[in-house]
């Protein structure tokens, strides 16, 4: 059984569609890769999936249990939240609160952990990002690559089932793009279930089990990374690819 399926999800924003009917199924251990052209509706998806968008319709089945994605309630939004991770574009980390504060808050406000087990677990979770030393900080005195491993330790630090990355590198100058890729390759090394929107071709290529290319509102094609890459079927696809590869 899949550990994340979604059928026909589909989005609107007035006349515009932005989502017309997805299916995309992940597996335990996988690494998803959602690539496309600026428009396509990758964030969108991602953005349904983790409930920050209201879906107009579509099902998702997570960890065995079936959910009507345009009646879903709270406390089942709630519920799957608790075991999800998500990691912006733009870090979304509290000005007003130091690195550690930032981490430990999802734990002692939303899931009720002491402050000491909470201060733990988030040290943990520093170390493996390469952030404790700077636990102190906050995001002002910080670079937008720390920024963006304190958000993963943030998503990390909850022991999700997947984490949703939307474009985590895309506000990022090309050397701090690489500390965290290099830190995104760790978790995928580990075995941590991850959706990717992503603009970093040569990553998805290096790390994906499986990619999937959309463009206005649809699935064009998907795959194995191998398959995707080394053979790909349709001419948006290829076209695509092209460009990126210039």
């Amino acid at each position: 059984m899949a550990l994340l399926e979604v059928k026909q999800i589909k989005k609107a924003f007035g006349d515009n569609g932005v989502l017309l009917g997805i299916d995309l199924t992940v597996e335990k251990g996988d690494v998803v890769s959602v690539l496309g052209p600026s428009g396509s509706g990758k964030t969108t998806l991602l953005r349904c999936i983790n409930f920050l968008e209201k879906a107009d319709g579509g099902h998702l089945s997570f960890e065995g249990k079936e959910y009507d994605l345009s009646g879903i309630s709270k406390a089942e939004i709630a519920e799957i939240r608790k075991k999800t991770g998500f990691v912006f574009q733009n870090y979304n980390l509290f000005a007003n609160k130091t690195v550690l504060g930032n981490v430990t808050l999802g734990l002692t406000s939303a899931r009720k952990v002491s402050k000491s087990d909470a201060e733990k677990k988030a040290m943990d979770v520093l170390k493996k990002v390469g952030m404790a030393e700077f636990k102190d900080y906050y995001p002002s005195q910080l670079s937008g690559g720390q920024q963006q491993r304190v958000a993963i330790a943030r998503a990390l630090a909850t022991d999700p089932s997947i984490i949703f990355f939307d474009e985590p590198t895309s506000a990022l100058d090309p050397q701090l793009t690489a500390e965290v890729l290099e830190v995104m390759r760790e978790l995928a090394n580990e075995g941590m279930t991850m959706i990717v929107v992503t603009h970093e071709i040569s990553f998805a290529k290096e790390v994906s089990t499986h990619v999937v290319f959309m463009a206005d509102g649809n699935v064009v094609e998907e795959g194995s990374a191998a398959e995707f890459f080394e053979h790909p079927k349709m001419d948006r696809t290829k076209e695509f690819l092209r460009l990126t590869n210039n």
